[in-house]
């Protein structure tokens, strides 16, 4: 069994993550708590609507991915939010459905409200595979349609909106949407278990074995380094090295655009957090707890030495191209300890799933080239 962090650590991270999952809701506009007592407003007979789609009008892929996981009643965030207001006398009884042609399948939802009821309708429709392979901005139109029990059209309204690259992340203000991060480690990619397969030739016994909960910590320790340095040569093997790529397009600040490992691992190119989730993705990938530790300008990965201790091995992974195993430990040891501990955002993989963030492109098979991998040319 796994031991658990020290409880005040644990709180620590659970509050971290809630306040960063809580913030979310500005990007799904919230629901609508509070409404219900608002001072009355003269009677329409008729209901309203009120459409508000993605963030300023931006839909990023790694949340709408989230949401779509989220059962529709369990949310509190979504990609579009379609406010009712029930301005009748009567209760109302409509089907809303929400879509993106040819970009999104259709989600419907009932709504059923008393006379003079305000609610707002989360919608999170799943998106098709060619979102997660879009690497542009680009433009498309969400279409909202509501009808009666009689299925007569008693709204519509079709709202442009722009799609943002599949790699654009979103950091937010005091970097709050953080945790989301996780959804760049996909530990289950064919890629990443190449790598391994060729790491695991650098092992003595030939063998990643990850924890072994029978050694003790210290052996465990040794082994984690063993582990994490065969891999981080199996990656010099391939020829990965420091390549920029940060540009991005939009309207939104704290943006930055990020390679999935796949394509870190295609291109035999990775900048700083590149490499961490690269890295984080075979940590995961053994059962191994990861972090990606973010600095002001730049990003180390960590792994957890041994399964019950609460110590971490942190290397810095723009060295892979340039230096020994050795030497990016020492740099990140260095640059972590000159940074006071406000300037030190850790995220915990692990956390980050129990709180429902997961892989990005899973299950989405077209993103794995099959034969024209750096790790393909290992064999």
């Amino acid at each position: 069994m796994r031991k658990s962090l020290p409880a005040s650590l644990r709180l620590w991270a659970g509050v971290r993550l809630a306040v960063a999952l809580a913030a979310i809701t500005t990007f799904s506009y919230a629901a609508d708590k509070g409404e219900l007592a608002a001072a009355p407003a003269p009677r329409n007979m008729e209901p309203t609507y009120a459409i508000q789609v993605g963030l300023d009008g931006e839909i990023f892929p790694v949340f709408a991915h989230q949401a779509a996981l989220q059962k529709p009643t369990a949310r509190t965030w979504g990609t579009v939010a379609v406010k009712v207001t029930n301005s009748s006398d009567t209760p109302l009884r409509q089907r809303i459905t929400v879509h993106v042609p040819g970009w999104s399948d259709q989600e419907i939802q009932a709504a059923e409200m008393s006379a003079g009821e305000v609610h707002t309708y989360l919608f999170a429709p799943a998106f098709f595979p060619r979102l997660y392979q879009n690497r542009e901005l680009t433009s498309a139109t969400v279409v909202v349609e509501v009808r009666d029990r009689g299925g007569r059209v008693a709204f519509s309204q079709a709202t442009p909106v722009r799609l943002r690259a599949a790699d654009d992340m979103l950091w937010g203000r005091d970097f709050k949407f953080a945790p989301f991060i996780a959804s760049w480690v996909t530990p289950h990619d064919e890629v990443v278990e190449q790598v391994l397969t060729e790491a695991k030739e650098l092992m003595p016994g030939r063998r990643l074995p990850g924890y072994e909960e029978w050694k003790s910590s210290g052996d465990q320790e040794k082994s984690t380094f063993n582990q994490a340095k065969a891999i981080y040569r199996a990656l010099q093997k391939l020829g990965i090295s420091y390549v920029k790529s940060s540009t991005n397009f939009g309207s939104i600040e704290m943006t930055q655009r990020i390679r999935m490992p796949h394509e870190s691992l295609k291109q035999a190119s990775a900048n700083c957090i590149d490499g961490a989730v690269m890295y984080a993705s075979m940590f995961e990938n053994l059962g191994m707890d990861a972090q990606i530790v973010l600095i002001p300008g730049h990003a180390y990965v960590g792994v957890r030495s041994s399964q019950n201790g609460s110590k971490y091995l942190y290397f810095d992974t723009v060295l892979t191209g340039r230096d020994d195993f050795e030497a990016s430990v020492h740099a990140a040891e260095k640059g972590l300890s000159e940074r006071p501990s406000n300037e030190i955002n850790r995220i915990d993989v692990d956390e980050s799933r129990r709180a429902g963030i997961f892989p990005m492109q899973e299950g989405v098979p077209a993103l794995h080239p099959a034969g024209t991998t750096s790790a393909a040319r290992l064999k």
